[in-house]
Formats: C-alpha cells, structure tokens, sequence
C-alpha cells in the first residue's frame, strides 16, 4: 500500500522548507485536505509518481509563504491598484494560450510569465523579466526539457519567457483545475465546482500586487476557467475587461481529453480515458453554461468575444478589431512584435496535435445536446 499523505505533515514540510510559518490565513486548508483525501483513496498510484505530486502540493504551500512574507515586508504593496487587468477565459482549448501569448507580446503589457510563476520571490524588476538571471537559467532548463521530450510542445506551447496560466496563482489557495488534472481527484472536483472561489481571487490580486511593484503595466491575464467564476472576479476587479474566446467544442472537447490524459501519465502512470470521457465534456459544457448564465447577469456587452477561426486565418486582423473593442491603441510597436511572434510559432512547429473524440468513448452525436445553447447563441465555425 503506497504511504498516506498528511496534510499537516505538507503544511511542516513547506514551513521548514522555507522557514517561513504565515500563509495569510487558512483559505487554503479546506482544497489541500480534499485533495490529500482524494489521493489517499488510490492506492495504485506508483510511488515516484506519487512523490511528483507531494513535491507539487509543498511547492504551492511553499510559494504562498513566500508571497505572503514579501508583501509582510511591503504592506504598502496592497494599496496599489491593479488597473483594468485583461482576462481571457474560455472553454479549455479555444485558442485562448494563442490569444494570450499575441497579447503578451505587445511591450506596453504586462503578463505573469511562467518562470516568475515557478519562482515568484523575490518579484523581479522590469529590466529582469526577460534577461534577468532566473528567466535566463528558466530559458536553459527549457532548451534541456525541449530536447529531451521534442514533442510535449505540440500539446502547449510555452517558455519559460512566455505568458502563463492564472492556475499557478490561484494553486497557492488550493482552488484549480490544475489539481483536478493530476489524475482522478472526484471527491475535488465537486468540491471545486461548488466552492465559494472569493479567497483564491482574493490572494490572485495580492500575487499582482506583488508582481507589479518593480514591473509594472497593464495586466493581461489568462485561465480558461475564469468563465466559471466572473461574478466573484468582477467583485475583486471592477474595471476588469474580458475575453471569451470561441472555437467548435467538439474540437476543443476533444482536445482537452488528450491534454488531460498527459497529466494521467504524469501523476498516475496510466490514462483512465473512461474517467475523462465522462467528465471532461461534462466540464467543457459547464464552462458554457457558466459563461452565458454570468453573461445574463452582467450584460452581454460587458465580454468580448473572440473566434478561435478569426485568430487562426488573420491573428493580427483579429488583434487589432481587439484593442479597438478594448479601448486599448493598437502601436506599430505592438502589431511588429505579434507578427514577429506569429511568424516564429506557426501552428505546427513542434508537430501536429492529433486527437479523436472517439479516443474517449465520444462522439459528436452524444455531446450535441450538452452544447446546443452554446451553438445557437455564438456562432461557432466549426471544424468537421
């Protein structure tokens, strides 16, 4: 039988680890205490695997330690705005990673880049961002991954230099979908589709508090399961502008099965494909359904919609139609850097993702009724 998790045995580890004891409240607690139930339940995880997620779960208690005896130590960090933020949320794999990375790519924008999200303390000067030691041995680590599994980046494209998912913020709280993808955590999941989400929005502002007092700018952030949540991220960001990118869910539900399947692999050795062809439909519908009943409620004008199809025939057409709905001046400066971007990341450098519904035991007939609302609300150019 593979050795049990504790969480106050991971709550001392990070604590010794860090030698740091404040994690600015225990919001998080309720999340790690059901994820270390779900996992103490699966007795067949092997246990290298299982070592993967202890270091994962102490990382994140680590990180907000970290974070949080920052801020101690600049208290005047959270009376700093964090002025109209960007957020791109959509049905996972809608082409919001794309979306994202062309915004990212304007130099009058700020992201959260995914070394600094690895290693977010001390927060980095702007100067330190993209040449700075920690993002220069980030890069080198990548070129090292790169060469070792050449084809992991046809599933997501990324950089240690590259903007990356709110899901390594909000993580530090407990409260993702990341920790549900590392396996099959049930009892999480309806855990996290019913929980109040107030204290991970809560710590996410305080993140960029900290991560905008030497590297300021606007910020654009991304997390496809935002959608699931924008009451509550409208009440911690007011002036907040967003994005909802569209593609064929059939296609992106797809997707999502086979980029799942990889955190199978990662965190239990073997892809459970009726698990995720049973709930990762169910999931994609319900950051439909979730988006267009919070759409009902805050106005329909209050979300920019973007399509999938648009970003991939003309990205940068589709940017500047973008900045004008945002308000936001769309500069030389910044169409040049995202046709550079686009010209270095055609669709298929790192190989071609393929994946079919029927992988999963689905097909396009039997999820027709869970996104007919979606379909004749948006209009979705689909794919097959």
């Amino acid at each position: 039988m593979a050795a049990k998790f504790v969480t106050d045995q991971l709550i001392e580890e990070a604590q010794r680890a860090t030698g740091l004891g404040d994690f600015g409240g225990d919001s998080f607690r309720e999340g790690l205490e059901i994820i270390v139930s779900d996992v103490n339940k699966d007795n067949e995880r092997p246990p290298e695997l299982l070592g993967r997620l202890q270091y994962g779960l102490v990382k994140a208690l680590s990180d907000r330690l970290k974070v949080i005896d920052a801020l101690a130590k600049r208290p005047e960090l959270l009376s700093r705005k964090v002025e109209k933020p960007v957020f791109v949320f959509g049905l996972p794999r809608t082409g919001t990673t794309l979306l994202n990375n062309l915004l990212a790519a304007d130099p009058n924008r700020r992201s959260p880049l995914k070394w600094e999200l690895d290693d977010p303390v001390p927060p980095p000067a702007a100067d330190e961002l993209y040449t700075g030691p920690r993002a220069m041995a980030a890069l080198e680590m990548d070129r090292k991954m790169q060469a070792a599994a050449p084809s992991a980046s046809k599933y997501y494209r990324g950089s240690a230099i590259y903007p990356h998912e709110c899901v390594w913020i909000l993580a530090h709280d407990f409260r993702t979908l990341m920790w549900e993808s590392a396996g099959k955590l049930p009892q999480y999941r309806e855990w996290y589709f019913a929980a109040d989400a107030t204290p991970a929005y809560e710590y996410h502002k305080k993140f960029l508090q900290l991560h905008q007092a030497d590297a300021p700018g606007m910020w654009n952030l991304k997390m496809p399961s935002h959608i699931l949540n924008l009451q509550t991220l409208l009440k911690i960001y007011p002036d907040a502008r967003l994005v909802w990118t569209h593609r064929d869910p059939y296609a992106a539900t797809g997707s999502l099965c086979s980029l799942i399947s990889l955190g199978h692999m990662a965190y239990m050795g073997k892809v459970d494909t009726a698990w995720l062809g049973w709930n990762y439909p169910w999931q994609a519908a319900e950051h439909a359904r979730r988006g267009m009943a919070a759409r009902d409620e805050i106005g329909e004008d209050r979300v920019i919609d973007v399509h999938y199809a648009d970003m991939m025939r003309d990205p940068i057409g589709t940017m500047r139609k973008l900045y004008k709905a945002l308000g936001d001046e769309f500069t030389p400066g910044a169409e040049a850097a995202m046709q550079a971007w686009v010209d270095d990341n055609p669709q298929d450098k790192f190989g071609r993702h393929e994946y079919k519904l029927a992988q999963y035991g689905l097909t396009k007939e039997a999820l027709e009724p869970m996104f007919a609302e979606y379909l004749k609300r948006y209009p979705v150019e689909m794919e097959g």
